[in-house]
């Protein structure tokens, strides 16, 4: 079991410039599938709860997705884009990728460390995201051996609101403990195809971060209350500490779908 003290600036930096934290998306607008197609992934580092300032993403270390126990690198098919916030414009990443047969497919992306100059500090935030093609579930509660991630303890694409969504915190492949996880839900719209966040929130965003705690085996629960797109990030959870000579906070995110039980 391993108990992760996260740095009094490293949580300052997920704060700073925002009442909202830094989040990184990997973002998919369909996350379970009928037929096979090509699917929109955009990466994007962004203030989603409250719609606010996107931030420059450097080139992506590593972006893969897992499918039936299979890896297959993505970084090569992506494309930089000029990705148009409430408020500002910053560099994000695209590419489509085809799905066709049933199953889970897990996306995981290691961004390159994000220098907030306010804190003089570094931030990588690893994350996971997943879609399902044919109500075939096939692996979405798998680890992937990242540096530091988040397992699904329910099935991601098919969270109820209303109910729980629980998931289980790895640094290095062992549970953390006590660490602080952050919780955003995605409140504008996003056109895939303009590369675009929407200009308007959905609601008030609340004064400061939801936050929930890692217990002593690395399990948070959160009671989601509303239909849509919700993330998960660790602070700090990861090995690495420090980046060119200065501090990094090294997190991990998960996002997952929240749907109306009708």
């Amino acid at each position: 079991m391993t108990s992760v003290a996260v740095p009094a600036a490293l949580l300052a930096v997920a704060l700073s410039g925002s009442a909202q934290a830094h989040f990184q998306l990997l973002y998919t607008p369909n996350t379970m599938l009928d037929t096979p197609g090509d699917v929109p992934l955009r990466l994007v580092f962004a203030h989603p709860m409250d719609n606010g300032h996107v931030m420059d993403m450097g080139e992506p270390v590593e972006l893969f997705v897992v499918f039936r126990g299979e890896k297959t690198d993505l970084a090569d098919a992506l494309e930089p884009v000029s990705w148009t916030g409430a408020h500002n414009q910053a560099t994000a990443y695209a590419l489509d990728y085809r799905v066709t047969r049933n199953g889970d497919y897990v996306f995981a992306l290691i961004p390159s460390p994000y220098f907030e100059a306010s804190e003089d500090a570094y931030i990588q935030q690893i994350t996971k995201t997943y879609l399902n093609k044919g109500a075939m579930p096939t692996g979405w509660d798998e680890p992937l051996g990242l540096p530091t991630e988040i397992v699904p303890l329910n099935k991601p694409y098919q969270i109820l609101a209303g109910g729980t969504f629980s998931g289980q915190l790895l640094s290095e492949g062992e549970p953390a403990a006590g660490v602080e996880c952050e919780v955003e839900w995605l409140n504008t719209t996003i056109d895939v195809a303009a590369n675009a966040f929407g200009a308007e929130t959905r609601m008030a965003a609340p004064p400061t971060p939801i936050v929930t705690r890692t217990d002593a085996n690395g399990v948070f629960t959160f009671g989601v209350p509303k239909p849509g797109v919700w993330g998960f990030a660790c602070l700090g959870s990861g090995p690495v500490t420090e980046f060119d000579g200065k501090e990094l906070s090294q997190d991990a995110v998960i996002w997952v779908n929240a749907i109306a039980l009708e």
